[in-house]
Order: C-alpha cells, then sequence, then structure tokens
C-alpha cells in the first residue's frame, strides 16, 4: 500500500533543504518499504544541495538510516517484515567481476541507481503527484523509504536505530578506510586507526573544537592547520619523517596533494572525502618509483556492506567502537533545514534525524 510521509528535499540547488509530505509508493519486485527510525545528516547529502555531487533535483536527500521492513516485494528474499536494516548507498549487482571478487564498491552496475532505483524508475511523488529523485537509490531521510532489496542490510534488532545508522556512510567509511584499505570519516579514521592497533594517531583540521573531539576518540597529537601553512613539512617535522598512513577527509585535491607529499618513503596516503568533478591533485612523478609511495582512494570504506555493517555493529556492542559519542544532536524530521545548518557550520560530529516510532 501506499504510504504518506514527511522527507527532507532538495528543491533547488544552493538553497535551503525543505521539508514535505510524499507519497512512497509500495515495493515492487526485489524491494522494501522500511519505516525509518533514523538517518544521519552526511556532508555528501550537503554536497548534493549545492552541487558538488550532481544529483538532480527535486531530490529526496538521505543515504545513512536504520528503520524497521514493514512491506516485503515479490522476490526480496531474505527479508521479512519485521527485520531491521540499515541503508547502503551502494547498489551491488553481484554479478560484475566487481561484485564477484568481493568489491562490490566498484560495482560496474552502480550508476543504474544514482537518483532512482535500480530498474530506472521512482516509488516517491509529492503533493502534485510528481515524481521525487532518490539520493544514491535511497532516499531516506523520510518517515518511509521503498529501495531495493540490495541497498539493505539485516542488522541486530538489540542496536539502538538512531546508533545503528552510522554505519550506513560515516563509520564504515572512514574506519573502513583504515582497516580494509591500510592493510568519518575523519574522527571514523581515527577510531578505525585505534581498532587497528596504531601506535601514533595525528589529528590535522583547521578548528579546535574538533581537534578536542579527535583526541576523545583515539587521537594522540593533534595539528592545528592554520592559513598558509605547509602541513606536509609540519607533519614531517612533528613525525620524524612522515607518517606511514595519510587520510585526507575533506574531498580537496590539495590537501590529497599534502597528505602525499607528508607520507615517509613506501608510505600510503588515501582520498576519502569527495571532490568536485573539476578538482585535481597533482603529484612529483619521480616519488613514485624512488620513493615507493602510495596514492590511492577509498570509496565508502572499500567495504563489503553485508559483512561489514555487522563487523562495526559488533565492534560497537563490544565496546570498541565509538558510537554513541559520535551524536552531537538529534534532531526531528521538521528540523532538517537546521541539521544541515549545523552541518555546514561544522557544530557537530554528527548530526541525526531521528523519526517518531
Amino acid at each position: 500500500m501506499s504510504r504518506k510521509a514527511k522527507a527532507a528535499v532538495c528543491r533547488e540547488l544552493n538553497k535551503p533543504v525543505v521539508v514535505e509530505e510524499v507519497t512512497v509508493e509500495p515495493p515492487r519486485r526485489g524491494e522494501v518499504t522500511v519505516k525509518l527510525g533514523a538517518c544521519g545528516v552526511c556532508h555528501s547529502d550537503l554536497s548534493a544541495t549545492n552541487g558538488t555531487i550532481p544529483m538532480p533535483p527535486p531530490l529526496i536527500l538521505g543515504h545513512e538510516a536504520a528503520g524497521e521492513v514493514v512491506e516485503v516485494g515479490e522476490g526480496a528474499s531474505g527479508f521479512a517484515v519485521g527485520d531491521h536494516v540499515v541503508s547502503s548507498f551502494i547498489y551491488m549487482c553481484g554479478k560484475c567481476r566487481f561484485c564477484a571478487a568481493g568489491r562490490p564498491v566498484l560495482c560496474l552496475e552502480q550508476g543504474k541507481a544514482i537518483a532512482t532505483l535500480p530498474d530506472g524508475t521512482l516509488r516517491t511523488r509529492d503533493a502534485r503527484g510528481d515524481p521525487l529523485n532518490v539520493f544514491s537509490g535511497c532516499g531516506v531521510m523520510a518517515e518511509y523509504a521503498t529501495v531495493h532489496g540490495g541497498n539493505l542490510v539485516k542488522i541486530d534488532p538489540k542496536i539502538p536505530l538512531d546508533r545503528a545508522a552510522l554505519v550506513g556512510c560515516a563509520v564504515t567509511t572512514g574506519v573502513g578506510a583504515v582497516i580494509n584499505t591500510a592493510n568519518g570519516v575523519g574522527l571514523n579514521v581515527i577510531q578505525g586507526a585505534r581498532i587497528a592497533g596504531a601506535a601514533r594517531i595525528i589529528a590535522v583540521d583547521a578548528m579546535e573544537t574538533k581537534l578536542v573531539l579527535a583526541k576523545k576518540f583515539g587521537a594522540t597529537a593533534t595539528l592545528l592547520a592554520k592559513p598558509g601553512e605547509d602541513l606536509a613539512k609540519a607533519l614531517k617535522k612533528l613525525t620524524g619523517g612522515g607518517p606511514d598512513y595519510a587520510f585526507e577527509c575533506v574531498g580537496n585535491g590539495e590537501l590529497a596533494a599534502a597528505a602525499y607529499r607528508a607520507i615517509c618513503r613506501g608510505g600510503m596516503a588515501v582520498v576519502v572525502g569527495v571532490a568536485k568533478p573539476g578538482d585535481s591533485t597533482a603529484v612529483r612523478t619521480m616519488t613514485l618509483p624512488f620513493e615507493e609511495k602510495t596514492l590511492t582512494g577509498s570509496y565508502f570504506g572499500s567495504c563489503v556492506p553485508r559483512i561489514d555493517f555487522p563487523r562495526m555493529l559488533g565492534l560497537y556492542m563490544g565496546g570498541q567502537l565509538k558510537l554513541d559519542e559520535l551524536i552531537t544532536r538529534r534532531y526531528s524530521i521538521d528540523e532538517a533545514a537546521q541539521a544541515f545548518a549545523d552541518l555546514e557550520s561544522g557544530k557537530n560530529a554528527r548530526g541525526v534525524i531521528v523519526f517518531p516510532q
């Protein structure tokens, strides 16, 4: 059956998000309808509202969420009404060479679910009956969402939904970038380094408040980035030659280059942040062979969602992964515009929209 739901919608680029009542249609083959419990307010959603990540408005935002299954479409095997699930914003076909090799974040069919469901259609309409696009096949910053079963991962129902939602992007992207690549983004890279057993973890930020948070999540030292400062030089001095690993979590070509310059011989710089399409990174080509340095990327923590989501939540249940402390503020869906404003101003480690149950 169709359901009415409040949703956070980007109507125009570079304009505040608006909250609208939308209609969510029932699931078709392979799809599931979820009643959302919580949705993280992620920088990627903000990037969709300002055009950094190109997605066509009108767009229902949200890709980092958790909720309860309320309806299961034909052929959506493995799901039942009452299951608790976390959304995954990468579509996995399960058949291409990357999926077969255990690297679903590189699935060749991802383009099928950029702003629609994988079949190219939508289950969301506004008050006029016009279709609404959905962020990365999800559009879960809403009270209800109908998504493909491939974009959902079942979780332990004992885990609070506002905590569980965070593994749908921020935590897995950051922790996974360390655990899966170096073998929040930001704060979660620090958590990943701590869990992986790094002896020294240095956090770099332009905001003092973020550095204070970084210490709470496992940073052993901090460096306040100042305008015009050569960060690579400062890090080399601080570490006595450069770190073994450096993670760029902003999405900026110059910062990625600084991370590469900073690492020691044989080191690895990992770009985690999503830069604007026209941004680029320059490196001295000679350093690649002579210093055997590596510049690479990590998309969504290079994860396998159905393996890594439960693994992250297991680390949380075991007391190793901090999720409670990540949530700075909880918002109602009617406060979505404020949540995005707080995100843009840097007030929150993570803001989470909590839906009535």
